[in-house]
């Protein structure tokens, strides 16, 4: 059974983390061919001021 752990910067709408899901399940059932059904997908969400991008918190870049 495949799992993917999808980590995001909070803020995405529940519209875009359905996208991300549908998404993710679909490249996972053509790169690997496992049934749909026994695909787990999990997405984490994480504050700004916890995400660094270039060694400064992504809240800091206005993200």
């Amino acid at each position: 059974m495949p799992f993917a752990t999808i980590q995001l910067i909070e803020g995405r709408t529940p519209e875009q983390k359905r996208a991300v899901i549908e998404k993710v399940t679909q490249a996972l059932v053509e790169a690997v061919g496992a049934p749909q059904q026994s695909i787990r997908v999990l997405i984490q969400e994480v504050p700004s001021a916890h995400w660094g991008i270039g060694g400064v918190p992504a809240q800091d870049l206005g993200r």
